[in-house]
Order: C-alpha cells, then sequence, then structure tokens
C-alpha cells in the first residue's frame, strides 16, 4: 500500500516542496518498522518515536507491517520536525484511515507532533504559504499558532488543526464534501494599520535639536548616521526612537520581512505580520556569524533581521575588527550570501544603519 502527502520545507527564506512517500509492506518486529530515507536529519529520523506515540495515544493502530517513507527529492537535505505531520497522515492513508477516493493533491501539510498528538508549530510558515499559492495547491494544514502568520497570503485556504485527529477529520470530511470547515481568515490591511504603533516615539525627545535634524534628514534620505558624544548624551535613545519616523512598511515590504523573522523564528505568532519596520541592536561581542548569518544549515542574522529597517551598532569601537569588515557586502549589495560545501543561500539585508561612539575611550569630548 501506498501513500503519498505533499509537504514543503524551507531553505534559506524559501521553501521547496517535498513529496512525503510512505509505502506499507511486510511484517517486521515492532522495533524495526520505521525506515526514512532522503537525506533526513536527526531530526527528521527521530520523527518515528514521536509518531508512533501520536498515532497511539491517538486512538490508531499502528500497522503490524514494514514502513518506508521515503522524502523526495532525494538530494536535498531535510531538517526540522515539520514533516512529522505528514509522515503520519501518509501511514494512516496507506492503512485505510482516509476516505478510499481521497485526493490529498490539493492539500499541503506541515507541523511538529507531540507525543499526544497535539500540533506544534513550525517555523518558516509564511514561505511555505507561498509555495503552495505558487504552485497551486489550494490548502494548506498547519498547527493553529501558525495560523495568524499564513493567513496573510490570499489565495491559498489555510485549515488550522489542534491534533492529528482533527486532521484525519478535516481530510475525511472535505474530501466527502460532507462538512466544509471554514478557512482562516484575516484582514491584512487592518493589521497593518493597528500594529503601527511604536513604544518608543520621536516625538517625545524634548531640545537636542541639531541631533533631531540630522536624524530627520538621514531618515528622509535613508542614508546611515554615526553618532559621536559623551555618555548620557542621548545618543542611544535618539537611536531607539528613529524607526517611527521611516516610512510606514509597504504590504510587499511588511511580507518579505515576515519571511525573514519567520525563518529565523523570531516571529510573534499572535501578529503573524512584521508590520513595523525593524530595529535590532546586537551586542559588541557579537560574532561574525550572527551578524550576517550562519550555520551548517545558514540563517538568518543581525542584518537580515534588520531588512527594510534600522541596525543599530552601540559602543562602535567596541565591535571586533573581523566583525566590522564582514559588513562590507551587505551595505554595498543589500545582500547576503553565505556559501557552504552543500548549499549557497543569499538572504536581503537591505538597511540602515545608525552607530554611536564616545568620542575617546575614555568618554569625555576633552581627552
Amino acid at each position: 500500500m501506498l501513500a503519498k502527502i505533499l509537504s514543503a520545507a524551507v531553505y534559506g527564506i524559501d521553501a521547496n516542496l517535498i513529496d512525503v512517500e510512505v509505502d506499507l509492506s511486510g511484517t517486521v518486529a515492532e522495533e524495526d518498522k520505521f525506515h526514512t530515507v532522503g537525506l533526513p536529519d536527526a531530526a527528521v529520523r527521530e520523527s518515528r518515536d514521536r509518531v508512533r506515540a501520536a498515532m497511539k495515544n491517538s486512538g490508531y493502530l499502528i500497522p503490524p507491517t514494514h514502513i518506508t517513507i521515503n522524502l523526495a527529492p532525494a538530494d536535498i537535505k531535510k531538517e526540522g520536525a515539520g514533516f512529522d505531520l505528514p509522515i503520519a497522515v501518509g501511514i494512516l492513508s496507506a492503512y485505510g484511515a482516509l476516505h478510499s477516493s481521497a485526493d490529498l493533491t490539493q492539500f499541503l501539510l506541515v507541523g511538529e507532533l507531540g507525543l499526544d498528538g497535539g500540533l506544534r508549530p513550525v517555523p518558516g510558515i509564511l514561505s511555505i504559504a507561498i509555495l503552495a499559492r505558487a504552485r497551486g495547491i489550494a490548502n494548506l494544514v498547519l498547527p493553529a499558532v501558525n495560523a495568524a502568520e499564513a493567513a496573510v497570503v490570499e489565495g491559498v485556504n489555510v485549515f488550522p488543526v489542534a491534533s492529528l485527529t482533527d486532521v484525519i477529520e478535516l481530510l475525511n470530511s472535505t474530501l466527502m464534501g460532507t462538512v466544509q470547515r471554514k478557512p482562516f481568515r484575516v484582514a491584512t490591511e487592518a493589521l497593518l494599520g493597528e500594529l503601527h504603533h511604536h513604544a518608543s516615539d520621536f516625538s517625545d525627545v524634548r531640545g537636542q535639536q541639531t541631533a533631531k535634524r540630522a536624524l530627520e534628514v538621514a531618515a528622509a534620505g535613508g542614508h546611515n548616521i554615526l553618532m559621536i558624544g559623551p555618555p548620557g548624551s542621548g545618543k542611544t535613545m535618539l537611536a531607539k526612537r528613529l524607526p517611527s519616523i521611516l516610512a510606514p512598511l509597504t504590504f510587499e515590504e511588511a511580507l518579505e520581512t515576515t519571511k525573514i523573522h519567520s525563518v529565523a523564528g523570531v516571529l510573534d505568532a499572535a501578529r503573524g505580520l512584521v508590520a513595523q519596520r525593524p530595529f535590532r541592536a546586537p551586542h559588541h561581542t557579537i560574532s561574525d556569524a550572527g551578524l550576517i548569518g550562519g550555520g551548517a544549515i545558514p540563517r538568518p542574522g543581525e542584518v537580515s533581521l534588520a531588512h527594510n529597517g534600522l541596525l543599530f551598532l552601540d559602543e562602535l569601537p567596541e565591535f571586533p575588527r573581523n566583525v566590522l569588515e564582514v559588513m562590507r557586502q551587505p551595505l554595498e549589495d543589500h545582500t547576503v550570501t553565505i556559501a557552504r560545501a552543500s548549499m549557497s543561500l543569499t538572504f536581503p539585508a537591505r538597511f540602515m544603519l545608525a552607530a554611536a561612539m564616545n568620542p575617546c575611550p575614555y568618554g569625555y569630548p576633552h581627552c
């Protein structure tokens, strides 16, 4: 018995479509039933234990057969726990838990399973929703926590689910046409308007006329700026309020910024959309990989998280020379390219740079 489920994996800030193929055949001992192929990483290989417990605790019997799971295309490394849900649904589909005439080609499933069968959120959902729309896949089934993030993409029906049992009921009822659950919706324009509020506003500043004028000119033209002054003169306070006088994000800019924050796992799930220009202020002890991104499978760094926003470097001379040197490419090209043996990924990094420093190592204007 063979079943095929559509899922997705995120690389960089974009997603690739993954076919989860499940084959049931023969009989084997309990401990040898699951075999996963297709370049899975440790988290994907461990999914067999999560899937086994989730199915058992959801009331489904695990078939006493040999289970082979293929994640195609096989030449792309798969990582993360987002394949738990499609693997479990594929096993149940091959075992007959879904309607016999089920056509799952219009469903894309992603989610991490808990041992009790509940679903947990996964990063990169916005990129996956954009992929589903581009590939013409009508329905996206995902954890309820990720629903607000995915629903900002128009043209895709987003179905939030809470458990494995909920997924099977949704698929059976939809495929048989007996019950039509309404997809989750959000009002993106209203969301942009509601979230365009800054806790630290530029209008709160009194005095500092020269510095305020310089910041206004920099904000209007998108220029980088360096503030030099003794401790307590207000450099950090002004920098924190600078995003409040930048132009509001357009919807396309908000979508692109949200993709980066979603992939990095720092997106506020309750909002689902980054509607304010980002403000990032890394400490001067940050590494070069933390600033521009890195890792075995590269993740975005601070310069990408500040995309369409402001990157503030306080105490600029305290940053290591090698950390400042790696900012050359993003400042000139507005992108960051990270090359590894297995892949090369490019992240956007168009940001306004603001920096602050003391006039001398002791912090005084006249040393």
